[in-house]
């Protein structure tokens, strides 16, 4: 991201500082500025990051792409918000707080789902058939990854500084769409690599063992990142 951010504030100096639309700079400069601040925000391990590796190795490679999917669609409306100047109106501490109390509470809900389903797993007989999994289907997965990237508040934050500063927003809402989209290739693409490493994993490692340490590794960090959240919005963050 760094690299990105300067590339893009030395362009900014290039231009006037006047509040009218000025000339944006090349398409190809802003889809490679937006793809690189998009794969520097999706590798970091993160809830989502984790969620997607769980479901690549219970139930394949749709299962874990779908709910990036489902993240990336949130990311484009808050893109789009932000791109249409209502990024103003989410910057309130009262909003910023209210996302972070449902992104914790999100977060903890999986640790608590998951923390179960592993006990579950462990208590039952060896040679029980395994429960039906409606949770980690497509559909549910793509839901998911909507709700995870809507109800975070730094997602918000991170759309703002991306393409929300008064800097980026004089290029005009085309040129602010077309550097979102380069976001989201960024982030689509490290997802698309990352979701099939995870499967080239599932295929050399099974059984319940492995699907009871998934889980309860998954639970574990989801409290973690729930607790972090927590701390971050106690200290004003």
């Amino acid at each position: 991201m760094p690299v990105a951010m300067r590339a893009c504030d030395r362009a900014e100096r290039n231009v006037s500082t006047r509040g009218r639309v000025l000339t944006p700079p090349p398409i190809a400069y802003l889809v490679g500025t937006g793809f690189l601040l998009g794969w520097s925000v999706a590798w970091p391990p993160g809830p989502i990051n984790a969620e997607i590796a769980r479901r690549c190795l219970a139930r394949g490679f749709w299962a874990g792409f779908g709910l990036l999917l489902g993240a990336c669609s949130g990311d484009a409306l808050w893109a789009l918000l932000v791109s249409l100047g209502v990024g103003t109106l989410l910057t309130g501490v009262l909003l910023h707080r209210l996302l972070g109390v449902v992104s914790v509470a999100l977060l903890l809900t999986l640790a608590f789902l998951f923390g179960r389903s592993a006990w579950r797993d462990l208590r039952a007989p060896a040679d029980a058939p395994p429960p039906p999994a409606r949770f980690d289907s497509v559909r549910a997965s793509y839901a998911l990854g909507a709700s995870m990237a809507l109800t975070s508040p730094w997602n918000v934050a991170f759309w703002l500084a991306a393409v929300g500063r008064p800097e980026m927003t004089r290029y005009g809402l085309p040129a602010l769409l077309v550097m979102a989209g380069g976001v989201l290739a960024g982030a689509l693409t490290w997802g698309l690599l990352w979701s099939a490493a995870v499967v080239l994993l599932r295929r050399r490692a099974a059984g319940r063992a492995w699907s009871i340490a998934v889980k309860g590794l998954t639970a574990a960090l989801m409290l973690y990142f729930a607790v972090r959240s927590a701390l971050l919005l106690a200290g004003g963050g």
